[in-house]
């Protein structure tokens, strides 16, 4: 009953169950299991996917799982399977969900100044994760833990009905454990700071960089009206919490590790996709040719093309994307821009020649794919659609956006039970459980062979019971 009600509370506010947790050892499996973590992170995740706030974007999401990887690696758990992804919010935030899914929002990114400082941060969560943080504090608050989260659970689902009425009861449920998951925090956010370190130290990154942005991020939120940030309230920053990581990283010579280009690429696509195409326009011309230019001239122009795409400006998107492909060739965020270029140009042949030679050059780039994947199908290609994705799934089985090509083009080829099959599951992935088995059940009318209907049987059984569980809770 207590896992049910965590699993539920953790579905519907990931980032309210974000608080450092006490460091109690290994009592902390006799709450939860490494593979209950994991099922419940996997049950969450259905839930944020599903949600306007998940940013959709295949570049910002594998660009996050590239260093979060590149951290992981250096963790006492290098085996654990870890998702990274961004969170469509302005607001600073970032937080960690148990089983290996951490979020970051991108005001937090875009407050980085640089990759290593991103990484701290990416460091600081997976270190809450690699410690077990989650399970601890349900060990350690088993004797009032029930209450105050079923309590927070009902709350949570009358905000997306009437959010004012939802506050009061949130505040009242969480009054009688506020002190002591206050004092948690102050415990655990040392521990994952000790840990993170280490995890920047090894590989690679700039430890220096975690007590900088540490520091410009309480200067930053200084002087933001009403309550703190979600990351301040979440991870407290003190005094003595800044003041410790300084010794730590004090003795150390202070080295610059310059960014990638991935993160100054990233960064400017997400400053474009905060402001109007107008604006966004305004903005990088003025970075590259204004009195005073500023910032990375490759990134810059980037983010103009980018932006005049967006304005439907085609013939100047057109000649500032010449310009970048010198500037920066051979890079696959570079090419998925290009193409995107070229395919407003509506030259069919030279947009099919052009996809053809990328997707050689960078195989796995998904956001790559998925254009190449869209342009056949729009041009009577479904047979060598639905082979390129197929062969993607069996690398990323729980992508959404395969599964969704991958039914546009079995229904253009008349295959009917594999599009109702493969609808199913990117309905899965969204969490769409109800869209899922209706798909199964129209697949199954289609009818097929033997092994095809015992599947879409196997799957309809354990969607079926996923509903069920999910109604007893």
């Amino acid at each position: 009953m207590k896992k049910l009600l965590l699993l539920l509370l953790l579905s519907f506010a990931p980032s309210v169950m974000s608080d450092g947790m006490p460091d109690l050892g290994d009592v902390s499996q006799e709450a939860l299991s490494p593979l209950q973590e994991r099922q419940i992170g996997q049950q969450s995740m259905l839930q944020i996917r599903a949600s306007k706030q998940f940013f959709d974007d295949a570049e910002v999401n594998d660009y996050l799982n590239k260093i979060g990887s590149r951290l992981v690696e250096k963790s006492t758990e290098p085996s654990q399977s870890f998702e990274f992804f961004c969170i469509n919010d302005p607001s600073i935030n970032a937080f960690a969900i148990p089983g290996g899914f951490v979020g970051v929002n991108v005001g937090l990114l875009l407050l980085t100044d640089s990759e290593s400082e991103l990484a701290s941060v990416l460091s600081h969560e997976i270190s809450h994760v690699t410690q077990h943080h989650y399970a601890r504090m349900l060990n350690g608050t088993k004797n009032d833990g029930l209450a105050v989260m079923a309590a927070m659970a009902v709350a949570i689902l009358a905000a997306r009905s009437n959010p004012q009425a939802a506050t009061a009861a949130m505040a009242t449920a969480q009054a009688s454990a506020a002190q002591k998951q206050l004092d948690f925090t102050r415990t655990h956010e040392q521990e994952a700071d000790r840990i993170g370190i280490d995890l920047l130290q090894k590989a690679g990154f700039s430890i220096h960089a975690m007590p900088t942005f540490l520091t410009r991020l309480q200067h930053a939120t200084r002087l933001l009206e009403g309550s703190a940030p979600n990351y301040l309230r979440t991870h407290p920053i003190t005094s003595n919490r800044v003041a410790d990581l300084e010794n730590r990283v004090e003795k150390q010579p202070y080295q610059l590790i310059p960014d990638s280009v991935e993160f100054q690429l990233v960064r400017t696509k997400l400053i474009a996709s905060q402001k109007t195409a107008a604006d966004a326009v305004r903005f990088f011309k003025s970075a590259l040719v204004g009195k005073e230019k500023f910032g990375n001239p490759v990134a810059q122009r980037y983010g103009l093309v980018l932006s005049l795409l967006r304005k439907h400006d085609i013939a100047q998107a057109t000649q500032e994307m010449a310009i970048l492909r010198k500037q920066l060739s051979n890079h696959p965020m570079i090419e998925t821009l290009a193409g995107q270029v070229l395919r407003e140009g509506h030259d069919i042949t030279a947009t099919l020649a052009f996809y053809q030679t990328a997707v050689q050059a960078f195989p796995y780039y998904r956001a790559l794919i998925y254009d190449y994947a869209d342009v056949l199908l729009q041009n009577d290609q479904s047979a060598v659609s639905v082979k390129m994705v197929g062969e993607q799934i069996t690398r990323t089985p729980g992508d959404v956006k395969l599964y969704n090509l991958q039914a546009r083009g079995y229904a253009q080829l008349g295959l009917y039970l594999e599009q109702h099959q493969a609808q199913a599951y990117a309905f899965y992935g969204q969490g769409n459980l109800h869209g899922a088995i209706q798909q199964l059940e129209l697949a199954r009318q289609v009818g097929g062979s033997f092994q095809q209907l015992s599947m879409i049987e196997s799957d309809l059984r354990e969607l079926h019971e996923m509903i069920a569980a999910s109604a007893k809770k």
